[in-house]
Order: C-alpha cells, then structure tokens, then sequence
C-alpha cells in the first residue's frame, strides 16, 4: 500500500468521503471525520471566498486530534474565478488534502505541496493520470464506471491497472463503493483507498433536499443514466430527477438542457452513482461510517 505518511494511522479504513457539489458541508465532513473516514467538500460550496473560510473555521473547531483529517475540493479550471482566492485561503489554513478536479496544474500542486499539504487528483482516464502526475500530484483518485457525479466509463479493473503501470503513489478507487468491504476488494486490485460519494447523500446532514433523499432511497442502478447533455461533461444522473425537469423524451433519451450555468443545473438535475441501491434510508453520518468500518474489518481482521 502506498499511503501518505501524513495520513498513516490516522484513519479507521481506507476510506475518503468524496466532496459531492451541492451535498457536503460542515455537519457531514465533522461526522465522516469523528467517525474516522477522511470527510471532504468542495469550496464552491459556499458561494464566496468568505463563507469558506467561515466553514473552515466551524470544521476545525469541531475537531480534535482523534479526528480523521479533512479535504477540500478545488476546480482547476479557467471558468473558476475563484481558484486563486480559495487556493490562497488553503496555503493560509494549511488544509490537509486538497483533490483537485478539471485541471492539475503544477503551480496549484506546488501551492499546496509548500506547507505539507496533500494533492489528489480526480482522473477517468491513464491518460489524464499521466499528466496529473507530470504536475507532481500525491494520489490519483480513478474514477471509474458507475462513478457519480462527472464519472467515466472505464472498467475499475482496467482503470487501476493501466494507473498502476506508471504511478506508484496513493491510487483512490471511485465508483459504485458502497460497503467496507469494497475498500477491501480495492486494496486487492491495487488500490489504497475507497471512494464514497452516493452512500452520503442521504445521510442526516448532508446539504440534499429531502425530496433528493427519498429519490435516492427509491432508484437502483438501472435508475441512472450516463449523459453529457446536463453540464456539457458526461456525467451520471438519477433518471426521475432527469424526467422531472423534462429531459427525457417517450424512448427515454435526454434532451439539451438550456441553462445560463453549470451550478443551476444541478440544483433540480440530481447525480448518483451505480451504487445507488444501497441508499435505504436516511441516517445519521456516523452510522453509515460505523457499518462501513465494521464490514471492512469483519473481511480484513
């Protein structure tokens, strides 16, 4: 395994709670961490660089050194005008990991890299882990088929295989992980950490509506489709919520959404990932991390 010397020991599993956009702020992150999973959110879930740096401060004051440490999501990319503020806030604050999505740019790397901090990177093809690590980023977070949120559509076997042959840094497997013992079958493939972004959306404190929980809690994987018509980047998106805003035609094809931005998109149009299914019910984060703990350990100990 290939594990951070900054992050050795300090989580119960393997595990990093993804930073889904929309869904994970303070009340989620703090409860993944207490229980011992690595909790993340992205900073463009606040809308300003202030409110930010105010749920930073709400996060690290509800932490102690039990704690598993934190994440912080970055979107690299020229549309974010926000990136140096919010990249400067993170040097300030000296935040743990910080996953960086849609560009990995050295200078950002290098940024984070300046105070100890960890940089992983979101990737769906060898491809674009290939010039991630050119950039010189800490961990590569595959994320594979089945995936939520802006998903690829590479088999996870393929996936870390092909990663591995040139990268032997933290490797990070997404898609469809829904029990501890998926991180278990993880590690056997070559990984180091499993992936859960879906499993919390319907957590008690996560940030989605309760009518986006309860779609949740009735959609199976059938459910979920793999379009680029929402945001312009293939993602996956639960089929009813597609229907609800009229995107789905009698054959069932999606149709081209007309919407000023990105972000509005996903405030009606909802994500998920193949594993969907095993989103029951609504529960507390610390639950859900406590069942996955106790599965991962009952196939590992």
């Amino acid at each position: 395994m290939t594990i951070p010397a900054s992050l050795a020991g300090r989580l119960a599993i393997p595990a990093i709670v993804a930073p889904m956009f929309l869904i994970s702020g303070p009340d989620l992150v703090v409860e993944c961490c207490r229980a011992g999973l690595l909790g993340t959110f992205p900073a463009l879930n606040q809308r300003t660089t202030e409110g930010f740096i105010a749920w930073l401060d709400a996060i690290e004051a509800r932490l102690d050194a039990a704690s598993a440490p934190y994440g912080v999501n970055l979107i690299v990319h020229r549309t974010n005008s926000r990136l140096q503020q919010d990249l400067a806030v993170v040097v300030e604050r000296k935040v743990p990991v910080v996953i960086t999505s849609l560009g990995a740019v050295k200078d950002v790397v290098d940024a984070v890299h300046s105070y100890g901090g960890l940089v992983f990177h979101d990737v769906i093809s060898a491809r674009h882990g290939e010039k991630a690590v050119k950039a010189g980023v800490d961990g590569l977070i595959a994320v594979a088929a089945g995936a939520g949120g802006h998903a690829g559509t590479i088999n996870p076997f393929a996936l870390l295989d092909e990663i591995r042959s040139f990268f032997d840094g933290a490797l990070v497997l997404s898609g469809s992980l829904s029990r501890g013992r998926h991180v278990a079958a993880a590690e056997l493939m070559g990984a180091d950490y499993g992936y859960f972004g879906s499993l919390f959306i319907a957590a008690a404190e996560s940030m989605a509506s309760p009518e986006q929980k309860a779609m949740m809690i009735d959609a199976r994987s059938a459910d979920i489709i793999h379009t680029d018509k929402v945001t312009g980047i293939a993602a996956n998106f639960m089929k009813a919520s597609l229907a609800a805003n009229g995107l789905l035609d009698a054959p069932g094809h999606v149709g081209a959404l007309d919407l000023e931005g990105e972000a509005r998109a996903w405030k009606t149009i909802w994500s998920a990932g193949h594993g969907v299914g095993a989103v029951r019910d609504v529960r507390p984060a610390r639950a859900i991390c406590d069942a996955l703990i106790a599965d991962y350990r009952e196939v590992t100990v």
